[in-house]
């Protein structure tokens, strides 16, 4: 039998359930000579060790997690290689059953429950994986959804969930769906202010009672609240089409923020930014086990590598049998939008050097016109809310030899202080000549237009001057032309302090 002195003088070094493992006195002696060196070499190991536990919950524990936390739809999708070109279907869901009457009341989201497609987008990843390209998809787009006949495009997902979805995409766009990513868009909310919230800006005021967002002409920083709000709102003279825009300098913002502030390097801010993202997303299965995967092969992309476009428009102002108000795509440019995605062509280009002025060419010149007025045609807005001034502008551009084939109609929101020129991919050409009959006015490209050419009278109007040109060649921007598609990139969306 052990003499409880000897007992109670051993080390207890280690145990389990079964009971602890202990040392003798003597052993216990000689070990204590070399504590301080052990020490020190434990501070060492146990650093080291930190290091390796960080790595391998970025190789093994975080994919489990993951994978465990995000859920899963059978999308009816092809699914892809590891490597290798892939487009992605990203569908904005609004779920709004689980929010409490607060949240709804914070959010003037009433009480509706349910979820509705808020956001449609196709995301096409290069071969090597080192481009992302981003094209919106308006939701009022009139489609024939398979087996439900024609309708807004956001319907397909009402009528048949994510197999009707992505079905309905593959058909109007030509390219093969590999993946199927749906977003609870209310959960964008824990984004943003996961990453410290959002600076974004609008060049017109936004006076929106449904969303309680109020904002006059400016750059903002934005919490999650108000950044969903902004990214929402349809308050503006293009409605959805405007909000395409706002949607993508929201998540060109977001990202240049990830990047900029060292999210993706700071372990407390990943792991706060992946618990935020993982609890809004619903994936198809086989993405869903290998979704961080794909991320971490994305993980130098920067923002002059992400590229954001929007369908060409023909007809923002459709007038369905059925009485809706619908958009209809320009089909000869999204069909050339679509092969070149499929084709993994880029559409922007990298971002040219600007060159150093010099005594000969730092002064600038008047661009060199090209197109007549008599072969433009123009849609009149009056932006200023005052009757009548929609019609005189109509009136003066047909003075100068323009065509103005339809009746003025109104902006969305009388708040114009300067009148602007609006142009469609593949039409400054004819916006210059545009330009140039109307002093000071603001020249705008809008990829939400089609090819058209539009002109906001503001409050600010100096009347229009006759222009004369004297094309060298047969004019090619003309309406019939098929504009090439236009895209920028997230560098290009975030806006300039």
């Amino acid at each position: 039998m052990r003499d409880p002195a000897e007992e109670s003088s051993g080390v207890r070094v280690g145990g389990d359930a079964y009971g602890g493992v202990r040392l003798n006195a003597r052993r216990a002696t000689r070990a204590s000579k070399s504590a301080r060196v052990r020490r020190r070499r434990l501070a060492v190991a146990g650093s080291l060790s930190g290091l390796v536990l960080m790595g391998s919950c970025a190789s093994w524990a975080l994919p489990n997690y993951a994978a465990g936390r995000i859920g899963k739809v059978d999308a009816g999708v092809t699914g892809s290689e590891p490597r290798g070109a892939m487009n992605i279907l990203v569908v904005g869901v609004d779920k709004r059953d689980n929010l409490t009457r607060r949240q709804q009341n914070l959010l003037k989201l009433g009480r509706e429950s349910g979820q509705r497609t808020d956001t449609m987008m196709v995301v096409h990843l290069s071969e090597d994986h080192s481009k992302v390209t981003v094209v919106s998809l308006p939701r009022d787009t009139w489609v024939t959804i398979p087996g439900k006949g024609q309708h807004k495009i956001n319907s397909a997902y009402q009528f048949g969930g994510a197999k009707l979805a992505v079905k309905t995409v593959q058909n109007v766009t030509g390219l093969t769906i590999n993946h199927y990513v749906e977003v609870n868009v209310l959960g964008f909310i824990d984004v943003v202010d996961s990453l410290g919230g959002v600076s974004v800006c609008t060049p017109v005021p936004i006076n929106d009672p449904k969303t309680a967002l109020t904002l006059q002409p400016g750059t903002y920083k934005l919490d999650g609240v108000k950044a969903l709000a902004f990214a929402r709102t349809r308050a503006t003279a293009r409605s959805d089409l405007d909000r395409i825009d706002r949607q993508q300098q929201v998540l060109s913002a977001l990202l240049g923020q990830a990047l900029s502030t060292g999210t993706l390097t700071n372990p407390a801010k990943l792991t706060s930014l992946v618990n935020s993202t993982l609890q809004t997303l619903t994936v198809d299965d086989a993405l869903a086990d290998d979704l961080l995967g794909l991320a971490g092969q994305l993980k130098d992309v920067s923002t002059d590598d992400v590229s954001f476009a929007t369908v060409p428009i023909a007809d923002p102002d459709y007038k369905t049998p059925t009485g809706e108000s619908a958009v209809l795509w320009n089909t000869a440019a999204a069909k050339e939008l679509f092969r070149r995605i499929a084709a993994d062509e880029p559409l922007t280009k990298p971002a040219a050097k600007t060159p150093k002025p010099t005594p000969s060419t730092s002064k600038s010149s008047a661009p060199k016109l090209t197109v007549p007025p008599e072969r433009i045609a123009i849609r009149v807005l009056n932006g200023t809310g005052i009757t009548g001034r929609g019609a005189a502008t109509k009136a003066d551009l047909l003075s100068v030899g323009f065509q103005v084939p339809s009746d003025p109609g109104n902006t969305a929101t009388p708040d114009y202080e300067k009148t602007v020129i609006r142009y469609g991919p593949g039409r400054r050409d004819s916006a210059l000549t545009v330009s140039a009959a109307l002093p000071g006015a603001e020249l705008r490209e809008v990829t939400t237009i089609g090819n058209r050419i539009e002109v906001i009278r503001g409050r600010q109007y100096g009347g229009v001057k006759k222009v004369t040109v004297k094309p060298e060649t047969p004019a090619t921007t003309g309406p019939s032309a098929t504009p090439v598609p236009s895209a920028k990139t997230a560098t290009e969306n975030i806006c300039k302090p």
